[in-house]
């Protein structure tokens, strides 16, 4: 995919931050997230930034993840210093602005929240976030197929699906949910079960 200057420098300076994999994973999600722009009318751009930097913390150790949020003063909550694997999207969204020279507050919040999602997403939070989820490398989700055509057909539903199936995924190590994401969950079945209302009846996962 062609890229800006703009684009172009802040891929550079990127390369180097993150490993062969991490890297591949990082154009992937860029490729998608334009993609799904062009359908959805978000400005191509602001999903190109978000996609390329989402994951901009993610090869920083975790230590050092929680010592410079606490320098820095990135919040953190105690389930995050737990798992600190949620980390690199917070901070990632720190660095995106103050190491990438990124302003644009859309482009760091869907950076921020493509790891847990949140209740009541933008359009461009949703697509970092669903293009994290199914860009072409990915493999091992279920349902990829399904999940794959959801979005370019219905943002919310394709939310819905994704995070039906995390929480499936988590159910069996539920202290590893972040209530984050919990609330997406619920958010986005709520919304679902409006628009569908045979579904409203259905048994729906546990949630301690």
């Amino acid at each position: 995919m062609s890229q800006t200057p703009k684009l172009w420098s802040i891929d550079k300076k990127l390369r180097k931050e993150l490993d062969e994999n991490r890297y591949h994973h990082t154009l992937g999600v860029m490729f998608t997230a334009a993609s799904l722009a062009m359908v959805w009318d978000v400005p191509l751009e602001q999903a190109q930034l978000a996609g390329l930097l989402h994951d901009c913390a993610k090869c920083i150790p975790n230590e050092k993840k929680i010592s410079m949020c606490r320098k820095h003063k990135v919040p953190l909550t105690a389930f995050e210093v737990e798992h600190p694997f949620l980390i690199h999207a917070k901070l990632g969204a720190y660095l995106a602005g103050k190491k990438y020279g990124i302003a644009d507050r859309e482009v760091l919040s869907a950076i921020a929240w493509h790891t847990t999602g949140k209740s009541e997403m933008t359009k461009l939070e949703m697509i970092i976030y669903i293009a994290d989820y199914i860009e072409p490398q990915r493999d091992k989700a279920p349902r990829l197929d399904v999940i794959r055509r959801l979005a370019f057909e219905d943002l919310e539903e394709c939310m819905y699906q994704i995070l039906k199936d995390s929480m499936a995924y988590l159910s069996a190590n539920p202290e590893n949910l972040d209530r984050t994401t919990e609330a997406a969950y619920k958010y986005y079945r709520k919304l679902h079960e409006s628009r569908h209302p045979s579904a409203a009846g259905q048994p729906t996962e546990r949630m301690s």
